[in-house]
């Protein structure tokens, strides 16, 4: 889990430097110049709409494996259907969820309202590593959708726990902070929305 948290962060860090040498890039074309100190840091609406425009930033993926199983009862025999469901979830956050005023900006001081960590991709089962693990008996589809959703829902109890949601916030507001840091503000607030 480790590795894929700091995978997450050092792609995540990769797409704001290449949208801050996109900007400064743009910025270094420009043919006047002027000379003077200004110590007021102004981010650019450009700066917020490519922030808003990466969309979703996962803060922490959790691989899962879950069994689930079910027994049908017969005359002579039961037949049972158990099978192995793998999936990772991904916890994060939608940029296109931020209320207005998500940034509020006073000197070196910046206050960011994030929206709440959620769940990013809802087709977090990989099918195509799904096992039976033991099968007897004729199972229709219906109840191989039935033992899906099972597992679904087993998947998302055991990943979508408070101490998850909580450590994907730490990391979210690590990478907010940091990100907003190198712009060069002194104080970064980082804020959830409820």
């Amino acid at each position: 889990m480790k590795w894929n948290i700091r995978y997450s962060l050092y792609a995540l860090a990769t797409v704001v430097a290449v949208v801050l040498l996109a900007w400064l890039a743009r910025s270094v074309k420009r043919t006047e110049i002027s000379l003077g100190v200004d110590d007021r840091i102004n981010i650019t609406p450009e700066q917020i709409e490519s922030i808003k425009a990466i969309g979703e930033w996962e803060f922490l993926s959790i691989a899962d494996e879950e069994m689930a199983d079910t027994v049908r009862k017969g005359i002579f025999t039961d037949d049972h259907l158990v099978r192995i469901y793998y999936g990772t979830v991904r916890l994060g956050i939608n940029m296109h969820q931020v209320e207005p005023g998500w940034l509020q900006v006073a000197g070196d001081s910046i206050e960011v309202t994030l929206p709440k960590i959620g769940l990013l991709d809802r087709d977090f089962i990989d099918e195509a590593r799904t096992k039976s693990f033991h099968e007897s008996g004729r199972w229709k589809a219906e109840d191989r959708e039935a033992l899906y959703r099972q597992a679904y829902r087993k998947m998302l109890k055991h990943c979508m726990t408070p101490e998850n949601i909580q450590s994907a916030r730490r990391n979210g507001e690590a990478l907010f902070r940091n990100m907003f840091k190198t712009l060069g503000y002194e104080h970064v607030l980082i804020k959830w929305q409820e």
